[in-house]
């Protein structure tokens, strides 16, 4: 069974990765081990694939670096359900091919230690078996997600549209 991560309003990039490692880590793998550490030092060392982090309003304020976001898609949380979501973090989460999940009335519903799943194709959020729903996604921004984030849409973009030569033209 996945863990559940709940975090309270307001939580910002800089609680999620601290800015004073921003142009020291690049890289997904390096990213991960300072994933909530001002926050919750425990995050990064026992995240695993599939957890789902639950928060209150304005999830993501802040600073607008990618790195939150590519290094929660790294470790693979299955989705973030928060009240609302800073509109930078928002994009960029859906651009790393994180699903986040605007559902106020699941993260009023969580309890510690129920059980939530995310059900993205039906708009379905399930908090201790009752079922909250949210707005399906648009298929283009459903097809990034799926995709696991923008350039690897759009590189399967190109490949169907591909002759052959992998770059995108009509060859």
């Amino acid at each position: 069974m996945a863990k559940t991560w709940k975090y309270g309003d307001d939580v910002n990039t800089d609680q999620m990765f601290p800015g004073k490692y921003t142009y020291t880590c690049s890289t997904p793998e390096e990213i991960a081990p300072h994933l909530f550490e001002d926050l919750d030092e425990s995050f990064s060392k026992e995240v695993k694939p599939g957890d789902i982090v639950i928060a209150g309003e304005y999830f993501g304020c802040g600073s607008s670096r990618e790195h939150p976001s590519k290094g929660l898609r790294h470790v693979g949380v299955q989705a973030i359900i928060a009240k609302s979501f800073a509109r930078i973090f928002f994009r960029s989460a859906i651009n790393q091919g994180l699903l986040v999940v605007e559902c106020p009335a699941a993260v009023d519903a969580y309890k510690l230690g129920d059980e939530v799943t995310v059900d993205a194709n039906a708009g379905i959020v399930r908090v201790a078996g009752k079922e909250f729903s949210f707005p399906a996604y648009p298929p283009k921004v459903k097809a990034i997600i799926e995709a696991g984030g923008l350039a690897a849409s759009l590189k399967e973009q190109a490949a169907s549209t591909c002759g052959g030569c992998g770059c995108g033209c009509d060859c």
